[in-house]
């Protein structure tokens, strides 16, 4: 009897192979990372970024990419005009403010919330005509939002708000799918900014203090995301990927 020989293969499809994945705030950190993560599963990838070099940059280091140039706290609705469908949108975009109230202007507390919960809106809003029943839009909050802090309150506000919108929109967009993740401390490039010399430093010295005993890593943050993509049975949810870091 003659034994027929069957050879392994990687036959099954990539999860994202063929759908349009559009990441506003997708030149850095958490959005490149998630970036090279669905172009790696098979996604053809829309970057949005108000800055147009380091979105170049991010799209030749991923491989390719549709890149759009736009304001992420004032989106316009022609930012999607050469996508003809959105599958996934993910909207990481939102720099922290770690300022006392009595020393914000009025300027600086319109911008957080332009940012972080604004812009978002606009740009869903925006998205709505090209997305459908089965795609997904996926936001960020932050830890702030269950663990403020004492020159955070704006920030706070913010991504609170976002998870309270998050919410809301799974049952009015039903049955298209919203969710959020919720990052706790990340070594991302905005932290440079915001630390300097001292972030390492800082960094470890945190890491000390949370349960998992490390900070994250861009990658961490989008793995999660990727699942909340993914799962067609996760909707109004707010997965905290934080390193315990809410209970400490």
């Amino acid at each position: 009897m003659q034994t027929k020989i069957i050879q392994a293969g990687n036959t099954q499809p990539q999860p994202f192979e063929g759908q349009n994945i559009v990441i506003i705030g997708g030149s850095s950190g958490i959005g490149l990372a998630t970036a090279r993560q669905v172009k790696d599963a098979g996604a053809n990838l829309f970057l949005v970024s108000r800055n147009p070099q380091r979105l170049r940059e991010a799209a030749e280091a991923i491989g390719g990419a549709v890149q759009i140039v736009s304001d992420i706290a004032a989106p316009q609705p022609a930012m999607f005009a050469e996508i003809e469908r959105i599958d996934h949108l993910l909207i990481t975009a939102g720099t922290v403010h770690l300022k006392s109230l009595k020393d914000q202007s009025e300027a600086d507390l319109l911008q957080v919330i332009s940012e972080r919960l604004i812009g978002p809106l606009l740009a869903i809003k925006a998205a709505l005509p090209l997305l459908h029943s089965a795609s997904s839009i996926t936001m960020t909050s932050g830890q702030f939002a269950s663990r403020p802090a004492a020159i955070g309150a704006v920030v706070a506000a913010a991504v609170a708000a976002v998870e309270s919108t998050v919410r809301a929109l799974a049952i009015e967009l039903s049955p298209m799918r919203v969710n959020a993740v919720s990052p706790g401390w990340v070594d991302t490039p905005l932290l440079d900014g915001l630390m300097g010399e001292s972030k390492r430093q800082v960094l470890e010295q945190t890491a000390s203090t949370l349960p998992s005993r490390s900070i994250g890593r861009p990658d961490d943050i989008a793995q999660a995301i990727l699942f909340l993509m993914a799962n067609r049975f996760v909707t109004g949810e707010v997965l905290h990927v934080d390193g315990g870091g809410r209970w400490v």
